[in-house]
């Protein structure tokens, strides 16, 4: 029996795989004045060359290989088998999941970091600005920014910059400048801290003012980079699941049963996902689950329609599931699963049918991960635990089926810097929170004005 399957740097994945080829189109997106959206609408934004990337509909696209050998430093990362979780619930299932926290960020995504700050500046960038949530995006493009030798400014949602202060200490270890969103430093900042000095902040707010600061640069030296939502983040992730389906290949599993990630703006779940749902798409059958809060329940009970990716509007109108860019979160303690849109790309599978969302409250996701703690060993970060929790689930259900199943889910980093959360709950001190209906009812009348699917 395998319990860790390993490739060879020589087997690690030279493409990525762009979903966009075998999805109907999505709908396109739009200029925040509702026009037809034009690549020099983005330019102040985004490198042409990521732009390029962003409306590729080309099935495969080349890895250079100055980024693999960048990211050769953890990748290809291990597939391992969680036997000792089996064992404990008496399930004929395997499980298996991609331990995406062997990077030197603790979680996936320097897997778009790296790629993103390498195109920057290849463009000639010299200043990228961000958001963060719970501070894995902010630790992994400051990562990147200090191998490649540009400036990063990260904006962090404030709640997350309160409960996490040592994501801002990492981040400032490989130079990056992190500050409490909403903050003074920009206009969008001032206006929240106005309404509300003590604003926990969001996504939202926090992307609104990343993209002001660098839109604000008239020298273009300074662009802006997202860890989520856009196709090409979701398009860097793909390696994931690539090295999966090659790691499975090698100990004779031809596909798993069940692929489950835990989803916010959907690069965590596709870069595990996408290339399944391609064999889903070319006949397999394969379930597939993006794991959402019910507190944030953006996929299971959002409203698919064009919305903004921030808070005031800055950012281009994308099709997506969405509770409404004024949406403000609860503060619980998976702040990377806290934002109020969803990949495109995301969104568009879930219409088709190709994947089934599944929203789970916080008491059940961190009690899940106790029970992996207690078997697998790892703390894992917050986001994932929810992944864990319907991986859980899904093999008690294989248990009363009497059904060998195979389920494969994706472990998005470790948990050493989310331990406040872990103490809240062993003492506790956390609640379940479900957003209300009115809380969406109100988000779909705010976006009447804003154009229709």
């Amino acid at each position: 029996m395998s319990i860790k399957i390993f490739l060879d740097e020589s087997e690690m994945p030279r493409q990525w795989y762009n979903v966009a080829a075998d999805l109907p189109p999505t709908p396109p997106p739009l200029a925040p004045n509702g026009e037809p959206l034009t690549p020099d609408v983005l330019s102040p934004i985004f490198p042409m060359n990521l732009i390029e990337q962003e409306v590729s509909t080309e099935r495969w696209i080349d890895i250079p290989e100055e980024i693999v050998d960048i990211l050769y430093r953890w990748r290809p990362s291990p597939l391992r088998r969680a036997v000792f979780l089996e064992r404990a619930l008496g399930t004929p299932a395997k499980i298996f999941y991609k331990d995406e926290s062997v990077s030197p960020a603790g979680s996936h995504k320097p897997n778009t970091a790296i790629p993103q700050v390498w195109y920057n500046k290849k463009f000639g960038t010299k200043t990228l600005t961000t958001e963060t949530g719970a501070g894995q995006w902010g630790c992994a493009l400051s990562f990147a920014c200090s191998l490649l030798g540009l400036t990063c400014k990260v904006y962090m949602v404030r709640i997350s910059f309160d409960q996490k202060p040592f994501r801002k200490t990492m981040m400032e270890a490989w130079g990056g400048k992190c500050v409490a969103s909403p903050s003074n430093e920009t206009e969008s900042g001032r206006k929240y801290l106005a309404k509300d000095p003590s604003m926990p902040g969001s996504l939202g707010i926090a992307i609104s003012e990343a993209v002001e600061e660098a839109v604000a640069d008239k020298s273009g030296s300074t662009k802006y980079s997202l860890g989520s939502v856009l196709n090409h983040v979701m398009l860097h992730q793909t390696i994931i699941g690539l090295e999966a389906k090659k790691q499975l290949a090698k100990i004779g599993i031809k596909k798993p049963d069940v692929v489950i990630a835990c989803a916010g703006g959907g690069s965590n779940f596709a870069g595990l996902a996408f290339p399944f749902i391609h064999d889903k798409i070319n006949g397999e059958n394969i379930d597939i689950i993006p794991v959402e809060p019910t507190s944030c329940p953006t996929l299971t009970r959002g409203i698919y329609t064009y919305d903004f990716g921030d808070a005031a509007g800055l950012t281009p109108l994308l099709p997506m599931h969405t509770l409404g860019h004024n949406f403000m979160p609860a503060p619980i303690h998976a702040g990377g699963l806290r934002y109020h849109g969803m990949s495109p790309l995301v969104s568009q599978a879930v219409k088709c049918g190709l994947a089934a969302p599944m929203a789970l409250p916080q008491l059940e996701s961190y009690s899940a991960a106790l029970t992996w703690a207690r078997t697998e060993g790892f703390v894992i970060a917050p986001e994932s635990s929810h992944a864990i929790a319907a991986a859980i689930r899904e093999a008690n259900k294989a248990k009363e089926e009497g059904k060998e199943k195979v389920i494969l889910l994706n472990v998005s980093g470790h948990g050493l810097m989310d331990l406040a959360g872990y103490s809240k709950f062993l003492n506790g001190e956390l609640t379940d929170y479900s957003l209300p209906q009115e809380e969406i009812d109100k988000a779909e009348r705010e976006l009447d004005n804003l154009p229709k699917i």
